[in-house]
């Protein structure tokens, strides 16, 4: 196995009700009924992997349009990216040290307007964009339906893209780099185990948003959750993995958690 690098892209900043990923949070009770809300500021992130033969992105982030009108309002203020504007795919990835022509392939965590709204880089293109299926139905069933989820933006991804579809609840990309499906948070999940020089990363994404998801299992927020059973066990096959590699665990939007690993690993 080759040298594996991953270096974190910051895509910027979102705030939203902390009720909405911490499940009961600023609920009322009989001596507080109206408890004070808790606005919270969470990242958006991308990750370029670096490996031998193959640069790989993770995920595309917000349109840079999020915030005129491109996300429906309703969405917009329940999760305002404050900042999509000053933040380009191509702009973000440059800081790091990569150009869009460096990228070989992108994996898509998921399809949520906060992850794929860069795809349109890559449309026309032979670069392989690889989703779980369970997760491309989801997509498109939701985006070209009134049933399903608002997260969804056909604009997004209904797009001349090289899609390469994942099956089952595992895929090596490479040697170092395995896909795993974590279905709660949607249908299709994924996270990935990544071996780097600097120790194992283990990317849980959306599946925990904020570490109170995942040390303390609070399940996200019912509007953020598409299975509370499968997130559940989705969680115990991260946290199994944790104890088998003492690796790092990568959460979908904490920015404390991001923060704490600097550039990346191997970088």
């Amino acid at each position: 196995m080759g040298d594996i690098s991953v270096h974190l892209v910051d895509r910027g900043r979102v705030h939203a009700d902390t009720g909405y990923v911490l499940d009961g949070y600023s609920m009322g009770s009989a001596s507080n009924p109206n408890p004070d809300h808790e606005m919270t500021e969470f990242v958006v992130w991308n990750a370029v992997v670096d490996g031998p033969d193959r640069t790989v992105l993770w995920d595309t982030g917000s349109n840079p349009a999020a915030g005129d009108g491109y996300w429906p309002e309703p969405l917009y203020e329940a999760f305002s990216h404050v900042d999509a504007a000053e933040h380009t795919l191509e702009d973000d990835i440059d800081a790091v040290g990569y150009d869009l022509d460096d990228i070989d392939a992108v994996v898509m965590s998921h399809l949520h307007l906060d992850h794929a709204g860069g795809l349109a880089e890559f449309a026309g293109t032979d670069v392989p964009i690889y989703v779980h299926e369970e997760e491309l139905k989801f997509a498109y069933y939701s985006a070209k339906t009134t049933e399903g989820s608002i997260a969804y933006l056909a604009s997004d991804f209904d797009r001349d893209l090289n899609w390469h579809v994942v099956h089952g609840d595992e895929h090596t990309l490479f040697d170092g780099f395995r896909l795993i499906h974590l279905p709660g948070h949607t249908p299709g999940v994924l996270g990935a185990h990544i071996e780097t020089p600097d120790g194992d990363v283990l990317v849980a994404g959306d599946e925990c948003y904020v570490e109170g998801n995942y040390a303390d299992e609070v399940p996200l927020g019912p509007g953020l959750l598409w299975s509370e059973r499968d997130w559940f066990e989705s969680l115990q096959t991260v946290k199994e993995l944790e104890r088998r590699t003492g690796g790092d665990v990568l959460f979908g939007h904490d920015l404390d958690r991001f923060s704490s690993f600097g550039d990346g690993w191997n970088v």
